[in-house]
């Protein structure tokens, strides 16, 4: 096979974008792995890369108006397509997506993060580059990403870049994390005889659990589960990564014991399920959930991330002794035994063969169990309060809709809302990065094109990152946002109050009026009474079914929820404790 042996030689063919080159390869495998939508902002860096991934039929570039939202919307991507990619350039765009890439990390989201990288012959010349921080050494990038990715690879030659390319993709697909590829930006269009053909399609091996130790685990958990009175399942956010969500159920209907969620594990669960009894949160959990739960003789959690937001800080009424907890390879009963190699999905399915049907704590919760009450009406032209607003949006519910939660107050208000079998959930609690839910948006709703995203927003997050409703109207996406407009930083006022807390109000509509500019398929309104909110949504579901929807609802700025308030306080004493004794 003839080889190239110079990288930088004048003499190596420069082809054009679709002609087995190094950017092909790269646009194949992303559509090989399920990419359609790459999430991107140019810089000089990468230009001939981006041209090589337009030429790609299967692969839709997306420009973005800056790399932050590019990698929150390949978060929100890799939510509803199980993969997604961003392309950035050098330093400047990589330092800017680091925060994205950190977050997609945090909640186990496989996002490819392509950065176009110096020309080949720059490295180890020291010369000093543009878009760098004035220093010959161009590892300072890569050094960022070592801690927020699972893998990086640098190509800076030809030779090995197949290798590089295929080896950081699959690693990203089998560990469910973040990969860093740096593609030299004079390389992307060279052809080498690695990239004469198309690639072949990988061959992922399924995770095989120990037999032995699953057995061992098996027989530990039935035999605590089934001497308990009252045992109760617990699902947890790691159900996705693990890929046991229909395990999770067969384990359900086998046992006959009532299921809770984990906040963060919302949308992962069926809540239509008969069993289903809403989501344990410690002192601010769904009403009559919290209190099964914890009086439980036996829970066990499967998949759960515990941490000073999941835990109301630290304050979760659990005793180790009575838990179970299954990880994605991993089981630990109680006090005993904790048994490694052992997957989640092959656990789930098994131990629902070994398990005595126990519906005890199911009937104890049917018997106490008392419906929600109904929000007061609203009188005519009395300010809308922000319980009503989600009175209605339950109701918009469907198996046709998603909603995106962002941080703050919609993570408590919208873990309230019951969703219909099918209906898509997301947000992002383990990292919490305000301002996730634009991008995340925009991806899940180029990604999931047979549901209608419904978006709740805060005022103070939409701050941080609303130029990206510009590519939802460029991209024809058809989302409706409720933008709620309560003056400030609501979730950290909770928790510790200041006028930092206070932000410079927008006209929100007229902002998004100015973004629009005639161009593409956008509707506004203002609401501030009920009925302007009914005649708001009519609008946005009827004539306005098939454009982007934006609704700023304004409300009280001290108009939280109960839940809110709780967890406000409870955190703010867990961040406030004095240091230990020396």
């Amino acid at each position: 096979m003839d080889t190239v042996s110079n990288v930088g030689s004048a003499a190596l063919p420069i082809s054009a974008p679709g002609s087995g080159t190094l950017g092909s390869h790269l646009a194949r495998r992303l559509v090989e792995i399920g990419v359609s939508d790459v999430f991107s902002v140019p810089g000089d860096f990468n230009l001939t890369l981006l041209d090589h991934l337009i030429a790609e039929p299967g692969l839709n570039l997306v420009g973005c108006c800056n790399e932050l939202n590019a990698g929150y919307a390949a978060d929100g991507y890799a939510r509803a397509k199980g993969v997604g990619a961003c392309v950035v350039t050098f330093t400047v765009g990589g330092l800017s997506v680091l925060n994205a890439i950190a977050g997609a990390y945090s909640e186990n989201l496989p996002v490819i993060c392509i950065v176009g990288g110096p020309n080949s012959n720059d490295y180890g010349t020291n010369r000093i580059l543009h878009h760098t921080i004035g220093l010959p050494d161009f590892t300072q990038e890569l050094r960022c990403f070592q801690s927020i990715t699972c893998t990086q690879a640098v190509v800076n030659n030809l030779e090995d870049a197949h290798e590089q390319i295929d080896t950081a993709i699959s690693t990203a697909l089998k560990e469910s994390k973040p990969a860093y590829i740096s593609i030299g930006c004079n390389l992307s269009g060279i052809r080498h005889p690695t990239f004469c053909r198309d690639p072949v399609p990988f061959s992922l091996a399924p995770k095989m659990s120990n037999p032995m130790g699953l057995e061992a685990a098996v027989e530990a958990t039935a035999d605590f589960l089934n001497k308990a009175v009252k045992p109760v399942i617990v699902g947890g956010p790691k159900l996705r990564v693990a890929k046991a969500q229909k395990a999770f159920m067969e384990f359900v209907d086998a046992s006959g014991y009532p299921v809770a969620i984990m906040p963060s594990a919302k949308g992962l669960v069926q809540e239509q399920h008969p069993h289903f009894i809403g989501t344990y949160w410690g002192a601010v959990s769904t009403s009559f959930a919290g209190e099964i739960v914890e009086s439980a003789d036996a829970y066990i959690f499967v998949g759960p991330i515990f941490n000073d937001y999941s835990s109301v800080g630290y304050s979760l009424l659990i005793k180790k002794e009575k838990a179970i907890m299954v990880q994605p390879n991993r089981v630990t009963v109680g006090n005993g035994p904790s048994i490694g190699w052992v997957f989640m999905a092959d656990f789930l399915s098994a131990l629902a063969k070994r398990l005595k049907r126990n519906a005890t704590a199911l009937e104890n919760y049917r018997r106490i169990f008392v419906p929600p009450g109904m929000p007061l009406k609203c009188e005519k032209n009395e300010p809308l309060r922000v319980n009503i607003l989600f009175k209605h949006i339950q109701d918009m519910l469907s198996g046709d809709t998603a909603v995106i939660a962002e941080t703050g107050d919609s993570w408590f208000n919208c873990q309230k809302l019951r969703l219909p079998e099918n209906c898509g959930y997301e947000f992002q609690m383990q990292y919490g990065s305000i301002g996730w839910s634009v991008g995340a948006t925009l991806g899940y709703a180029q990604a999931a094109t047979d549901k209608r995203v419904i978006a709740c927003i805060g005022d103070g997050s939409f701050q941080v990152t609303a130029q990206d409703v510009s590519t939802m109207i460029r991209c024809g996406q058809k989302t409706i946002i409720f933008l709620i407009n309560n003056g400030g930083y609501t979730i950290e006022v909770e928790i510790h109050d200041g006028p930092y807390n206070v932000i410079k109000n927008w006209n929100y509509t007229g902002l998004v009026d100015a973004i629009h500019n005639g161009e593409g398929k956008c509707w506004t309104a203002k609401v501030r009474t009920e009925e302007e909110l009914k005649d708001a949504i009519a609008t946005a579901t009827g004539p306005h079914k098939d454009c982007l929807c934006f609704i700023e609802v304004i409300v009280h700025k001290d108009d939280t929820s109960k839940e809110l308030l709780e967890w406000g306080s409870r955190v703010s004493a867990a961040n406030s404790r004095p240091p230990n004794p020396q």
